[in-house]
């Protein structure tokens, strides 16, 4: 079985623009869990029951008190990832013939989390192209078209979304959907852990974060925040196994993921902190590559380390080049640049998130040089 054993990671060692990567890279804390509790089910040596009841090593302080601090919410779990979370939700208020108001921008698994739940999804577009934007009012136009045809359990906001990176008024659009009685979920997999977001402040009753995608821990992990008075939906326990909380099947993130997330806590805690210079550097980095004709799409300025870019001349080039669209992956993976998916050309989205700026640079100069290598 020669293909089998220790796989090296090709690309470990090359400049990562990958938006699912750059926010989850392992902590130094983080890489030694990995390690210290890699074996199985680790932590339950020490479980009576709960995952979030564990108190050495102690799970149940930074469930209960540290994570709803962070989260800016009154009661925290810890999930398999962020789409675990959301199907949470939308399960545990779920009726029949019930809708659910997504915004244009969703992530997919935000449908899928709605169709399994059972619910019907309504959509809020977005302003097309080139802004793609989520227009606060167009999510009254929608829960009241909904409401005519029933009853509206839910509505998500993307913070940012994943394709163009952008941040709507979030606070507007709490306000609003709390006007027509819908609770809103802030589906935050690529800001809570990155950039500072507090789910009370926002005035949003549900929050979900990603650990792998944004809080440098070893995934699947996510985490969910919510008021108080949600909390008796969500944690209801089962029947016949009295600790077992129903909508997280007993228990979740049983080994590395919470050990890895607990250990890169405090980097994340303070590189949170650094945001504004975050933002700047993307701001930069779009400016850069606009000058070669690389158009950023979304918000503008923008406010977010996801980008997503549009360029006609490098998808010219890959109509004459001889790996075809697969021309600029093989490029950037000659310059040992990883992120952009292959057969890419005229859309692609990257994160400049944590990448050092003379990392970026080198970047800069790769598309450079393939444009003028093959114009």
């Amino acid at each position: 079985m020669p293909k089998f054993g220790f796989i090296e990671r090709q690309t470990k060692d090359f400049i990562n623009i990958d938006p699912l990567q750059t926010g989850g890279k392992l902590s130094e804390e983080a890489k030694k869990a990995l390690v210290e509790w890699g074996d199985g089910y680790s932590v339950c040596d020490f479980c009576t029951g709960r995952l979030e009841e564990i108190k050495t090593p102690p799970i149940y302080d930074f469930v209960h008190e540290t994570l709803p601090e962070f989260l800016g919410c009154e009661v925290a779990r810890i999930t398999n990832g962020a789409r675990e979370a959301k199907f949470a939700v939308m399960h545990a208020l779920a009726r029949p013939d019930a809708w659910v108001v997504l915004d244009g921008n969703a992530h997919y698994t935000s449908y899928v989390a709605a169709e399994r739940a059972g619910l019907n999804v309504a959509e809020v577009p977005n302003t097309g192209h080139p802004g793609f934007r989520i227009e606060p009012d167009r999510y009254a136009e929608v829960i009241e078209e909904t409401k005519k045809k029933g009853d509206v359990v839910l509505a998500v906001l993307t913070y940012p979304d994943g394709n163009y990176g952008n941040l709507p008024d979030a606070k507007r659009i709490a306000k609003i959907c709390h006007e027509y009685d819908v609770p809103l979920l802030l589906n935050c997999a690529y800001a809570v852990g990155r950039m500072p977001v507090k789910m009370k402040e926002i005035g949003a009753d549900f929050i979900v974060g990603s650990g792998h995608k944004s809080m440098a821990s070893a995934g699947p992990i996510g985490v969910l925040g919510m008021r108080e008075d949600y909390s008796s939906a969500l944690l209801r326990k089962s029947a016949k196994y009295k600790k077992k909380e129903i909508e997280f099947l007993g228990c979740t993130a049983r080994g590395v993921t919470i050990m890895t997330l607990i250990a890169s806590f405090p980097h994340v805690v303070e590189r949170v902190k650094q945001w504004d210079k975050e933002v700047e550097k993307a701001r930069w980095f779009s400016a850069k590559m606009e000058e070669l004709e690389i158009v950023q799409l979304g918000d503008k300025p923008h406010n977010h380390d996801l980008m997503f870019f549009e360029s006609q001349k490098l998808y010219e080039i890959s109509k004459k080049a001889k790996k075809g669209r697969y021309f600029l992956y093989k490029e950037l993976k000659k310059r040992k640049i990883h992120g952009i998916k292959p057969g890419l050309t005229k859309h692609f989205k990257l994160s400049t998130y944590m990448v050092p700026k003379e990392q970026l640079e080198i970047v800069i100069r790769a598309f450079e040089e393939i444009i003028d290598r093959y114009s």
